[in-house]
C-alpha cells in the first residue's frame, strides 16, 4: 500500500508540473479543466495496470519462489503461518500494539470530514433564505444586507446591497458556473479530501480548478457585457466572501489579480494545444515505472518453468535414474540462485564430490525440493503424512527460535525500526545443527542468531531413498525495535 501511495503522489505531482509549466497560462480553458479533473484519476489507476512489454525495459532481478527451503513467518506474540515456504519469522514483544498509521490517517479524515460539515453547515444557513426569481430554471436567492455573490449547483446567492449593475453581471458570470456544473468538480475533490487528507497536491489540484472556473465564467462573460467596465467592478469593489471551498465566489480576492491578467491574455494560438500531448509519453514513463516495479506475466512464466524442472528431476531420482552432468549443474545453479536471492548471503560453490551417488546428486547432501523425508524435529515423527511432518518442524523451529532469540539486544544497541536477520544452516546426516551462519546489522545480533540455531535439539534426519543425508535451511528472523 506504501508504495501505490507513494506512486499516486508521485504521478499526480508530475501531472501538475505539467499543467504549471506548460499548460497554466493558456486560454484552452476546457482543456485545462479535462486535464486538471482526469490526471488525479489517472494518478489513481496507472499504479494498479501492468504491461508486460514495458517490464523489459529496466533489468529486474529474478523473484523465485521455487522450492525455497525457509521457515514460515512466527509471531512471537502468538501468530503463526503454516505454509511449505520457509520464508521470516517475525519478532515482537509479546503485547498487543496500536497501528498508529492507521489511528493517525482516521483522525486526520474524521478532522477532514468534520471541515466539510462545517462548510455544509455554513451552506444550508445560505438556501434558508427565499428564491426572489429564476433564470433559465436556475434559482437565485437574495441575503439581506450583504453583498455576497457565489454559486452552488444550480443556486445562485447575491446579497440585496449589491446594485442592478452589479447583479446584472455577476448573473451572467455565475450562469455560467450553474450551466457548467462547476459545483461537481469541487465537490470531487472535497471528496478526495477527505479520504487523501494528507496528500497536498489534492489541494493544490482544487485550488487551480476554482481559479480555471473563473477564467472560464469570465471570458464568457465578455463576450455579452462590456470589457471595460467589467474590469472596473473586479477592481473597485470589495464584496464579501463565503469560506466554502466547493462554491464558486464571484470575488475571491485572491483570484482578482490573476482574472484580470487572463481577460487581457490574447488567445492562445491552435497550434499551442500539441502540448496537451505531452501527456502520453509522460503515461509512458509511469507505466514503464509501474511494470517494472510489479512480477509480470514473465516472471510467473519463468517460476512456472523451472518448478516445471524440479518435478522431472525429482520424478527421475524416484525411478532410479541417473542425471546427467548438464542436469546436475543445471539443477544446483537453479537452487544457488535461489537461496543467494533470498537471503543475501555468500554462498559457497556448490561441493562436488568425487563419487556421486547413486541418484546423480554428488555427495550426501540432497537438496530440500528432492528429499523424500525432510529432517523431523523431535516428537513430530508421530504424525502420519509427510505434510503434517513438515507442518509440526516448521511449527517447532519456529516456536523455539521465537521463545529464546533475545530482542532486548536490539534497544541495547540503540538500533531502531524494523531489523532483519538472515541465518542458514544445515542439518546434517546424522540430525545435529551444523556450519550455521548469520547476517545481521550488528555482529551481537549475528552471535544471538548462531546461538539460538546451534541451541535447537538434535534432529532425526531427512532421508532419501532409506539413507539419511543432510538438507540446508535459510531462515530471516525480523524482529521491532520500538522505542
Amino acid at each position: 500500500m506504501q508504495s501505490y501511495i507513494i506512486q499516486v503522489v508521485l504521478f499526480q505531482l508530475l501531472f501538475l508540473v505539467v499543467y504549471e509549466v506548460l499548460l497554466k497560462k493558456e486560454t484552452f480553458f476546457s482543456y485545462n479543466r479535462a486535464y486538471l479533473l482526469l490526471t488525479p484519476v489517472l494518478a489513481f489507476l496507472l499504479p494498479i495496470i501492468n504491461i508486460e512489454m514495458l517490464s523489459g525495459f529496466v533489468p529486474q532481478e529474478s523473484v523465485t519462489s521455487i522450492s525455497r527451503f525457509w521457515l514460515p513467518e512466527v509471531n512471537i506474540g502468538g501468530v503463526t503461518q503454516n505454509t511449505q515456504q520457509l520464508p521470516e519469522i517475525v519478532l515482537s514483544k509479546k503485547s498487543h500494539s496500536f497501528n498508529w498509521m492507521t489511528i493517525i490517517y482516521c483522525i486526520g479524515a474524521i478532522v477532514s470530514l468534520g471541515i466539510v460539515g462545517k462548510k455544509l453547515f455554513n451552506l444550508r444557513k445560505l438556501f434558508k433564505f427565499n428564491v426572489i426569481s429564476k433564470v433559465k430554471q436556475f434559482n437565485i436567492v437574495e441575503i439581506p444586507s450583504s453583498n455576497v455573490a457565489c454559486t452552488f449547483n444550480k443556486t445562485i446567492f447575491l446579497g440585496d446591497e449589491l446594485t442592478a449593475i452589479e447583479k446584472e453581471q455577476i448573473v451572467a458570470h455565475e450562469l455560467i458556473h450553474v450551466e457548467q456544473k462547476h459545483s461537481y468538480d469541487l465537490v470531487i475533490f472535497e471528496i478526495l479530501k477527505i479520504i487523501f487528507w494528507f496528500n497536498p497536491l489534492i489541494y493544490i489540484y482544487q485550488n487551480r480548478i476554482a481559479a480555471l472556473h473563473e477564467f472560464i465564467a469570465d471570458s464568457n462573460v465578455i463576450k455579452i457585457v462590456e470589457k471595460r467596465s467589467y474590469y472596473e467592478q473586479l477592481l473597485n469593489t470589495a464584496f464579501n466572501t463565503q469560506n466554502i471551498s466547493f462554491i464558486n465566489q464571484f470575488f475571491n480576492h485572491s483570484l482578482i489579480k490573476k482574472r484580470i491578467v487572463m481577460l487581457q491574455k490574447s488567445k492562445s494560438k491552435t497550434n499551442a494545444k500539441f502540448k496537451y500531448l505531452v501527456i502520453l509519453p509522460l503515461m509512458l514513463i509511469m507505466l514503464t515505472i509501474v511494470s517494472c516495479t510489479q512480477e509480470g506475466p514473465e516472471e510467473m512464466a519463468k517460476e512456472s518453468s523451472i518448478s516445471k524442472q524440479l518435478a522431472e528431476i525429482k520424478q527421475a531420482l524416484d525411478e532410479g535414474k541417473e542425471l546427467s552432468e548438464v542436469e546436475r549443474d543445471q539443477f544446483f545453479s537453479i537452487m544457488e540462485q535461489i537461496v543467494k536471492e533470498e537471503s543475501d548471503l555468500p554462498l559457497p560453490p556448490p561441493q562436488y564430490s568425487d563419487k556421486s551417488s547413486s541418484n546423480g546428486i554428488p555427495g550426501s547432501d540432497v537438496p530440500f525440493a528432492l528429499i523424500d523425508q525432510v529432517p523431523l524435529f523431535p516428537g513430530c515423527e508421530s504424525l502420519s503424512s509427510n505434510e503434517e511432518q513438515k507442518k509440526c518442524m516448521t511449527n517447532k523451529i519456529t516456536e523455539f527460535v521465537s521463545e529464546n532469540f533475545n530482542t532486548k539486544i536490539g534497544e541495547d544497541l540503540k538500533l531502531t525500526g524494523v531489523n532483519r536477520v538472515v541465518v542458514q544452516f544445515k542439518i546434517d546426516k546424522n540430525g545435529n545443527i551444523v556450519n550455521v551462519r548469520a547476517r545481521a546489522p550488528h555482529p551481537s545480533l549475528e552471535e544471538e542468531a548462531k546461538r539460538v540455531i546451534n541451541a535447537l535439539p538434535k534432529m532425526i534426519p531427512g532421508e532419501q531413498k532409506g539413507k539419511p543425508v543432510g538438507v540446508m535451511y535459510s531462515l530471516p528472523i525480523v524482529f521491532q525495535v520500538h522505542k
